[in-house]
């Protein structure tokens, strides 16, 4: 399983995808943040926070993500080459979790320059230091969250069809729907007493309750569930195979 992670990290940093990947995600970012004046811009919030960042990084994240993992079991299949990678004397489970895990170190990679975006603002503080810290660790731990499940989607995605753009546009349509399209639901009077649970199935209540800065054992649980569910899509779409 590490030298399969090794492999698919190498594939990442050997081409220009990974670095593509983290250079967009920083680039996007950066000019709205710093630079286009706009409500996203940091320097006009008027008060020193990273809520911008947090509110703006999931939807870039949406498109970046599932660029990552489109090509890691459909450029497989396309290949050739799945059948040969499952003949390893590895298990199913194994081979999923090498490239999950490949795919979150890549979001983790792209989340760490914006630690300088943190220490700005840090600075920038009157007096330095007066920022809500407790609220931007609960965000980027909702973040990183929030990129694991996107990554997991993907790969379900990915494990479905040998076509990397069908791949791009199932994950992106998964992702938005259970980001903006289930807590968009809720807005339908129809819904009843039945709202707040339909909230619950979406992303964005549990990402919100995170980015306040109090980490609920329930929204942890909630990803970890999240990305458990397509993990175990995935692996039953590649057991498929065998039947």
């Amino acid at each position: 399983m590490i030298s399969l992670l090794r492999k698919e990290l190498r594939s990442f940093l050997s081409s220009i995808i990974g670095y593509l990947v983290i250079v967009v995600f920083l680039l996007i970012n950066s000019l709205f943040l710093w630079l286009f004046d706009g409500d996203f811009n940091l320097l006009n919030a008027g008060y020193a926070g990273m809520d911008s960042l947090f509110v703006l990084a999931p939807w870039v994240f949406m498109f970046l993500i599932p660029a990552i993992t489109m090509r890691m079991f459909s450029d497989e299949k396309k290949g050739g080459t799945m059948e040969l990678l499952l003949t390893r004397p590895l298990t199913d489970t194994q081979i999923i979790l090498a490239k999950f895990i490949a795919g979150f170190i890549l979001v983790l990679f792209a989340l760490i320059p914006t630690l300088v975006y943190f220490y700005s603002i840090y600075q920038l503080g009157a007096p330095v230091g007066n920022m809500d810290i407790g609220g931007t660790i609960g965000s980027y731990i909702g973040l990183l969250l929030l990129g694991g499940s996107y990554v997991a989607i993907g790969l379900f995605a990915s494990s479905i069809t040998d076509n990397q753009i069908v791949a791009f546009i199932v994950a992106l349509f998964i992702s938005f729907f259970l980001f903006m399209g289930i807590d968009s639901l809720t807005s339908f009077s129809w819904l009843g007493s039945a709202e707040y649970a339909v909230k619950q199935i979406g992303i964005t209540a549990h990402y919100n309750s995170l980015s306040r800065g109090v980490i609920d054992s329930r929204d942890v649980v909630y990803f970890g569930s999240l990305m458990a569910l397509f993990i175990g899509m995935t692996r039953v779409v590649i057991q498929s195979r065998k039947w």
